[in-house]
């Protein structure tokens, strides 16, 4: 059976993991129907790669790493997905993910220069979204946590951009038919949001920001669970 791969390339804080799950847990969490088909791959630790014409899908989780780090299984991936794209075998970045896309794709990934953008916010669909078959039944807006200090900062030639925040004008973006970059995180639910805020209460102190006010604005983000429920079907053709 062809499986649909969850990318693993980073762990949440001790502290949460044990109490809440990992960021592959927070991904299959809305996908209970599916759990058969998922199967995750850590590249961290394999030093092999799924191999393509196994895959019906892949998503690829948020990390506390930087993409700008050039670390070398990150290097690795980002050397391997043109080959995922080019396919045609669908894909979903997350954060780290949607960042490690458009670096593998051309673009350019840095420090985000409007800064750390953390909690619940609202994303904005561009008009080209209304008929992308992952992202159109979320327009025009939805609302989202976020959790990132780098930034897509210019996308890749030919990328489609789809959405923007307040911050981050680059918060989704799709590669061909079947590649999307997602900076926002679906996957975060309110405990794991919170969490982050407290975790990065004196970076976003540091930078003028009020985590106390980002934590207490931290609400439910339906739309999350319904994107990735989305994505496996569209990757098992349903």
């Amino acid at each position: 059976m062809k499986k649909v791969i969850i990318l693993k390339v980073g762990s949440t804080f001790p502290s949460l993991r044990t109490s809440h799950g990992d960021f592959e847990d927070w991904i299959a969490a809305p996908l209970t129907d599916y759990r058969e088909v998922l199967e995750v791959w850590d590249p961290r630790i394999t030093p092999s790669l799924p191999d393509i014409d196994s895959m019906k899908g892949m998503i690829i989780s948020g990390s506390h790493s930087m993409v700008t780090d050039r670390l070398g299984w990150s290097e690795r991936l980002a050397g391997w997905l043109p080959a995922v794209v080019a396919r045609g075998i669908p894909l979903l970045g997350i954060c780290y993910g949607h960042q490690l896309l458009a670096h593998a794709m051309g673009g350019t990934v840095a420090d985000n220069p409007n800064g750390r953008e953390f909690g619940t916010c609202k994303i904005c669909f561009t008009p080209e979204a209304a008929d992308d078959p992952l992202l159109g039944c979320f327009t025009p807006s939805i609302t989202a946590n976020l959790c990132h200090t780098q930034s897509v900062i210019r996308l890749p030639a030919g990328a489609m951009r789809l959405a923007r925040s307040n911050r981050d004008p680059n918060q989704a973006f799709r590669i061909g038919n079947s590649a999307w970059g997602v900076q926002f995180h679906p996957e975060f639910d309110m405990v794991a949001m919170r969490a982050y805020v407290r975790e990065c209460t004196k970076l976003l102190s540091g930078e003028g920001q009020e985590p106390a006010e980002l934590e207490r604005n931290v609400t439910d983000t339906p739309a999350g669970g319904k994107l990735l429920q989305g994505f496996v079907k569209l990757a098992l053709g349903e």
